[in-house]
Parts: C-alpha cells; sequence; structure tokens
C-alpha cells in the first residue's frame, strides 16, 4: 500500500492498522493506548498539527473515529544515533540501478536501533533518492555488492528476477582450512544442502527434519601461508590458532544465515562468527574483528538491456583478523 507521506531524511512514514472495533472511540484513543504511557503530549501535539494522516494524506485530529480509518501513517521520532565508522562505494549507478560496495557492520535496511545509520538511508541522504529501494538484502556483519532499484517503474523487472532465481551470487569467506576435531574430513568441491528454519523471535537459523530447502556449493579456494597450528590463548576462539583458507561459496537458495550455518555444519565456522557454531555473549562491535564474509560478486541478463552483466566487490578479506 502506497504511503501518502513522502520520505522524510531517508525514512519511511510508519504505517499502523486501526483495529475494527475495541473500547477506543477515536484513532487517537487508540494510539495512547498503545503508547501513551511512553509520551502522550507528544501523541497530542502530533494529532493538533496534522502530522498523522490516513490513506489519502487527510490529516487526523483528536476526534477523528477509530473507524473512519484502517491505516493511518505518521512519521517516528528518531532517537540520535552514533555514526558508524564505515563508508559505502558506490560500483555502478544508472537511471535503474545503484550498485555498492555495502561495508561490514552497516545493516542494509533500517530497523532496530539502527536507522539513519543504514546503507538504504545513508543513499538515499546522500544522493537525494528517496525512492531508492534494496533488490536483495545482506546481514549487518556481511560486506560486499548490495544492489537497489532506483526507479520504481522498472523495478519490478529486477524484482522478478530475484523471484525466479534467475541471479547468480558469489561469496567468499574465511575459515580454518581444516575442519574442527570432531567432524569428518571434507572433500571440495562440496555442496550442502538441509532444511533451515528461522523464526522472527530467535536469533538463530535451525536446521531441521525435513526436505532441503537451503543448498549451498563450497569450493576452497586457497590455503592462507602462516605459521604452523599453535594452542590457543584463554579466551580465543579455537579457528584463530589454525591456519585459514578463502572458500568461495555458491547459494541455490536465499535463506537467512544460509552461508553461516552450512560452513559450521561442516566443521568450518567463520571466522569472527559470533552465532555459527556458537552463539557468543553479546559484546559491543569490534571493528577490527568483522566477520569474514563477503559478497563478492552478482551476475545476471538485465531485463532493460537483455545483456549479461556482473558487478563485482573490491573489498577485500583478511586471514589475520
Amino acid at each position: 500500500m502506497q504511503s501518502p507521506l513522502p520520505v522524510r531524511d531517508g525514512v519511511n512514514a510508519t504505517r499502523l492498522r486501526l483495529p475494527d472495533e475495541g473500547p477506543w472511540d477515536t484513532a487517537m484513543d487508540y494510539m495512547m493506548h498503545r503508547w501513551g504511557h511512553i509520551d502522550p503530549q507528544g501523541i497530542e501535539d502530533r494529532f493538533d498539527a496534522g502530522e498523522i494522516v490516513g490513506a489519502e494524506g487527510i490529516p487526523l485530529d483528536r476526534a477523528t473515529p477509530l473507524r473512519n480509518h484502517t491505516f493511518i501513517w505518521y512519521y517516528r521520532t528518531l532517537p540520535p544515533e552514533v555514526r558508524i565508522p564505515v563508508e559505502l562505494s558506490i560500483l555502478h549507478q544508472d537511471e535503474h540501478l545503484l550498485v555498492v560496495d555495502k561495508p561490514h557492520f552497516l545493516p542494509t535496511t533500517p530497523g532496530g536501533t539502527y536507522i539513519q545509520e543504514s546503507a538504504l538511508v545513508r543513499l538515499r541522504n546522500q544522493l537525494n533518492l528517496p525512492d531508492l529501494i534494496p533488490m536483495h538484502r545482506l546481514d549487518r556483519m556481511t560486506a560486499g555488492v548490495l544492489l537497489l532499484s532506483t526507479n520504481p517503474q522498472t523495478r519490478g523487472k529486477y524484482q522478478v528476477l530475484f523471484e525466479k532465481r534467475q541471479v547468480q551470487k558469489e561469496y567468499e569467506c574465511v575459515s580454518a582450512a581444516e575442519p574442527t576435531p570432531g567432524y569428518p574430513a571434507v572433500e571440495f568441491p562440496v555442496v550442502v544442502r538441509n532444511r533451515m528454519t528461522k523464526s522472527r523471535s530467535y536469533l538463530l537459523a535451525e536446521v531441521v527434519d525435513g526436505e532441503p530447502n537451503a543448498e549451498t556449493r563450497i569450493e576452497r579456494l586457497r590455503t592462507f601461508d602462516g605459521p604452523a597450528p599453535k594452542a590457543p590463548d584463554a579466551g580465543t576462539p579455537p579457528d584463530s590458532a589454525l591456519r585459514r583458507a578463502l572458500y568461495r561459496l555458491e547459494p541455490h537458495s536465499g535463506k537467512t544465515h544460509q552461508l553461516r550455518v552450512h560452513m559450521a555444519s561442516l566443521g568450518l565456522g567463520i571466522v569472527n562468527d559470533a552465532f555459527y557454531p556458537d552463539l557468543l555473549a553479546k559484546a559491543p562491535d569490534d571493528y577490527s574483528k568483522p566477520l569474514q564474509l563477503l559478497a563478492r560478486g552478482i551476475r545476471f541478463v538485465d531485463p532493460i538491456t537483455g545483456e549479461p552483466v556482473e558487478y563485482r566487490s573490491g573489498l577485500e578479506l583478511s586471514e589475520d583478523c
């Protein structure tokens, strides 16, 4: 449903569905029920200023009956954010697409504590492109090639490519050269298939019984030269004591955390992964130790020109993090 309010400061207006019935006479009564304990004066001020609108963009007031609207829109009050000390690089821009190198630690879209400090909002403000929309998503801790649509008129053509899995993605990661003790040896290239699920209420994706819905081809590209393995220091993850290798990952599906789960399932958890194979205690971001996972490239046949295109990241992973 199209918002009647334009993007402001790079952020979309928030849409709220009003209940069909209940003990509330007005839209303001319902909002007071939801958020009045936080900022009742702020809610009243927004209604008085006409900053809360219905589907036609018509401002609501304190007396607007609840039944008059199914959806209403308003701008959230954004809390101050500390700037994440990373920068985006533009790889390609035309009248239809924007392709960027997203750094580690920067989320793709606004959410939670990251609103202005997201790739989407930064780019909307930096390039004055309020209609910018990402065509896919990279985890906050994953860096690399991110494709965004700049043109609402042609956006659907690119969305179809992703829906029909006509976009080929290539990732790279750094992990131990050999599996963790207790895991069998791996003969590369290998294809990992399983069934994955993830609920919104739980941080981790899980492997469950059933028909596979996640598939990744994994190839070891090279082993880094380095010192012979040594015993890790106290509190140091075991994989930091092992010789490391660079891997190419080619997902044939797009489940949340798929690549991280599939590497961990081989006993090859990605360097600096705080989720897999073990969930570590939450700690402040350490910008010197990014997750060693990179969206290296993306290729497809452009639906506008009919020509094959490929975009590749200029970022590099490190075996020393």
